[in-house]
């Protein structure tokens, strides 16, 4: 299925719809600073982006307040990135519907990542936004070598995705 995690069928406009969003929730960031998420959140914070991780293991990440859930979070985020499980995935998706976050990005590099077909269906019943896997890093504006790697090789292979046929 092509919303299982390649991220077929999200156009490059849905992508750069939710990085034109500048107040993101992060949900499922780690307490670990040495972690992936931990740097992404970091690269995203340093283009201006006012990220709002999102743990209910935390209270504080890289010097933030953390909220627990999406709907904590005041003032209100736009989009929400997720970092977690596939299985927690699905709450987080419904989290995100009862907080109106319209535009979700379920984060995968290798093996599944965030993504969950059941959480892809379920934001596109409920008209929300959804990038089912792919790297944020890899459509940020001067990314570095191996993510601008990663995205020519989807690029050869067909996987990157396109502009939405007008």
């Amino acid at each position: 299925m092509a919303s299982e995690g390649a991220g077929l069928g999200t156009t490059l406009d849905t992508i750069e719809d939710f990085l034109a969003r500048k107040r993101i929730a992060m949900a499922g960031i780690s307490r670990d600073p040495a972690n992936f998420s931990v740097k992404l959140f970091e690269e995203l914070c340093r283009r201006g982006y006012d990220v709002v991780p999102v743990n209910p293991k935390a209270t504080e990440v890289q010097g933030r307040r953390c909220f627990a859930r999406v709907q904590d979070i005041e003032p209100p985020v736009e989009a929400a990135l997720l970092m977690t499980s596939p299985e927690s995935t699905e709450t987080v998706v419904n989290d995100c519907a009862e907080a109106g976050i319209r535009r979700v990005w379920m984060y995968r590099a290798l093996g599944r990542g965030a993504v969950s077909a059941k959480a892809v269906a379920f934001c596109q019943a409920q008209g929300m936004q959804v990038v089912p896997g792919q790297c944020p890093f890899m459509f940020l504006p001067d990314t570095g070598g191996v993510h601008r790697l990663h995205g020519f090789v989807r690029k050869i292979t067909g996987r990157y995705p396109r502009r939405a046929c007008s």
